[in-house]
């Protein structure tokens, strides 16, 4: 379970994962991988939040950030997902598979609330014509700080607010786990890798040769899976 002293940096570096997925440093640590391991860290179990943001990771190449398409909020959602599955003693049956939920439901929520903003933005931004017109530099800088505000805030509520619902659920959840941790962990692995797959193909397939690298690196990644 998650204390309330964990929840502040939580709440701090969802704030900050939020905004760089498309404000500011915008350095990739938004990343799943990177994010749902830094929530791993923060509850006390690195291996959890790895092996959740792995799998999320896999998911979210699926996604496709272009233009003003609405898409899943993948960074604070991340970082959910890896601080609950992390919260529970190492390796518990069911940990990772309901991280990976938690992280895909609250990147969907996300996704919402990036939308959301957009249309804020638009507001202030309409609002803001007539002295951006008479070249108030003044009037750029007030819309470009607000615009970066308001994305850190949505981080910040956006991750407490999940983290505040998904725990007591979480908790519930796994005190009624019945499935092996094996049996669970392969057929998440299954999914993902399947859905990875599939975005890879659809996104790399017209590229000359596609089909020969991701033969390669398919086997390659067999052969050190078994070395290791």
């Amino acid at each position: 379970m998650i204390d309330a002293v964990r929840l502040l940096p939580l709440t701090l570096l969802g704030a900050l994962l939020g905004a760089d997925v498309v404000s500011f440093p915008q350095a990739m640590i938004s990343r799943p991988i990177v994010a749902s391991t830094l929530g791993g860290a923060i509850t006390g179990n690195v291996m959890a939040g790895l092996l959740t943001g792995a799998v999320l990771e896999m998911l979210a190449m699926e996604t496709l950030p272009v233009g003003a398409s609405r898409y899943p909020e993948w960074g604070s959602a991340s970082l959910v997902g890896g601080a609950l599955a992390g919260a529970y003693p190492a390796m518990t049956p069911g940990a990772v598979i309901v991280g990976v939920f938690v992280g895909v439901a609250t990147a969907w929520a996300g996704g919402w609330s990036m939308y959301a903003l957009r249309r804020l933005n638009g507001v202030w931004a309409e609002r803001a014509v007539p002295a951006m017109e008479m070249g108030s530099r003044r009037a750029v800088m007030t819309l470009q700080l607000r615009g970066l505000t308001a994305d850190l805030l949505r981080g910040a509520v956006l991750t407490l607010i999940a983290l505040l619902v998904w725990t007591p659920v979480t908790d519930h959840v796994l005190a009624h786990w019945t499935i092996g941790r094996a049996a669970s962990h392969s057929v998440l692995a299954a999914v993902a890798a399947g859905v990875a797959g599939g975005a890879i193909w659809r996104q790399s397939h017209g590229a000359a040769g596609s089909k020969w690298y991701l033969l390669a690196g398919a086997v390659l990644g067999i052969i050190l899976l078994v070395l290791t």
